[in-house]
């Protein structure tokens, strides 16, 4: 099999089904039975398990995993990478942000590298609408410190579409285990850090309505969680276990 896409679903009721639609529309014409889908639904307290089921039963290169507990965007994408079987294995979220045209462009343009990402910050991508001026500033910050930090030459590791080579995802799965915030920067450094090449391009993004990210919250929780990844591959681990027998059990539960 060529392809697999993952989709992570945390009560998505409202915008799977246009997601979906897209994407089914647009690759099972194109790849036929080499390409798969996986609807990971994790904690969902709607009709998003639903929905994804009910698609399953039309077109079987849709399957659907539930999971009943909220392990987050990370642990929902490594529970899809246990059950993938593609050569390509991506990731794309379930508001449909990322247009099924740019997601391919992905999978075409991976080459010899170990992964491939979708990027906003190119003078080609199209993004629309344009995100608050609040959210870019964020946005950049959040960036220099992964690069300061993590010595990662990415512009935009948040951006919610990769394609990873499926002897890369087996590679680095076994080091995988931080969710939330910090999961994309995790996956990209251990990427790196194993010797694989990173593509990023340019890509087109909508930001879809029905969003609850509360932004000051968040960029509270992707401080944390990149610091305390960092921490993780220094001399100075002990300090996240410590954290996590504290304060982490209030600010940061769920990682």
């Amino acid at each position: 099999m060529k392809l697999s896409i993952i989709i992570p679903a945390y009560n998505e009721e409202q915008r799977l089904t246009p997601m979906l639609k897209a994407y089914g529309d647009y690759f099972l014409p194109r790849y036929g039975q080499e390409v798969e889908f996986i609807v990971v639904v994790n904690g969902s307290r709607d009709r998003t398990a639903d929905i994804s089921r009910a698609f399953s039963r039309e077109h079987p290169q849709i399957s659907t995993i539930e999971e009943k507990d909220a392990i987050g965007k990370g642990g929902a994408i490594m529970l899809g990478f246990k059950h993938a079987h593609g050569d390509l294995i991506g990731f794309a979220d379930a508001d449909g942000s990322t247009p099924p045209e740019a997601f391919d462009d992905l999978v075409n343009h991976i080459g010899d590298a170990g992964a491939i990402i979708a990027s906003r910050w190119f003078e080609t991508s199209v993004v629309e609408p344009r995100q608050p001026l609040k959210r870019r500033v964020v946005s950049r910050i959040f960036n220099g410190l992964v690069r300061l930090l993590f010595g990662l030459d990415i512009w935009d590791t948040q951006c919610g579409a990769k394609v990873v080579r499926r002897e890369v995802v087996e590679q680095i799965l076994p080091h995988l285990g931080l969710t939330r915030w910090a999961f994309d920067v995790d996956l990209l450094f251990q990427v790196h850090r194993f010797g694989n090449p990173i593509v990023e391009w340019p890509t087109t993004w909508h930001d879809i309505g029905g969003s609850q990210l509360r932004i000051l919250k968040a960029s509270l929780e992707m401080l944390i969680a990149i610091v305390r990844l960092r921490l993780l591959y220094s001399p100075l681990k002990w300090i996240v276990t410590l954290y996590d027998r504290t304060l982490g059990r209030y600010t940061h539960p769920s990682v």
